[in-house]
């Protein structure tokens, strides 16, 4: 196994963990905010794998699936710890995680219909922005969630309406990321005879 699978299987592993100290927070102080700075190492190793697969000419159909799946579980294990504990208010947060989930499986079904035809459809620059802001703006919930503890006031406020507007923004770019997909390859929808 080449070195950027194996940064993407340790990204992977990350996620008990996130889940753990995130949820650790009422028995181990200062939990959310550790799992804040794993959630951070995982996006980092999402640039670093990809760099890496580039660059030495090692991108892999496996190490693509893997990078793809650990994506989605990162940002869908963000979007539930910080909606299941009441950080972002109902019931925004779901309507929110309802609509960034169905664009998950969507984009997939697509890609997997693309596959059956042998065409392989490849993350564009609406897809690679939506996931930069996925994961900053569910990293920003984090910390956030954490700060929920330490201070009040004011500034929590401002901390909160800022996250939850980049979680709006960070919705709606892929609403319009997922309908992109589908317009661009609306070619895959065509039905195909069987031979004879």
């Amino acid at each position: 196994m080449n070195l950027p699978n194996k940064i993407t299987i340790c990204r992977l592993i990350l996620i008990p963990f996130i889940i753990f100290f995130y949820l650790a927070e009422p028995f181990l102080y200062g939990g959310k905010l550790i799992a804040s700075v794993l959630f951070l190492i995982g996006i980092l190793t999402d640039y670093l794998d990809g760099h890496i697969a580039r660059k030495n000419g090692q991108v892999t159909v496996l190490g693509t699936f893997l990078d793809t799946i650990a994506d989605k579980m990162f940002v869908t294990t963000a979007l539930l710890l910080v909606i299941t504990d009441g950080t972002v208010a109902s019931p925004y947060g779901a309507i929110c995680a309802i609509i960034i989930i169905l664009r998950e499986f969507m984009v997939s079904a697509l890609r997997q219909l693309a596959a059956s035809k042998n065409k392989i459809i490849s993350a564009d620059y609406f897809g690679k922005f939506k996931a930069v802001l996925q994961f900053f703006s569910l990293l920003f919930f984090m910390i956030y969630s954490f700060l929920m503890t330490t201070i009040t006031g004011i500034g929590l406020n401002v901390c909160y309406y800022i996250c939850f507007g980049l979680l709006v923004l960070t919705t709606l770019i892929t609403l319009i990321s997922g309908l992109h997909y589908i317009i661009k390859n609306r070619d895959v929808f065509k039905e195909e005879k069987e031979p004879q």
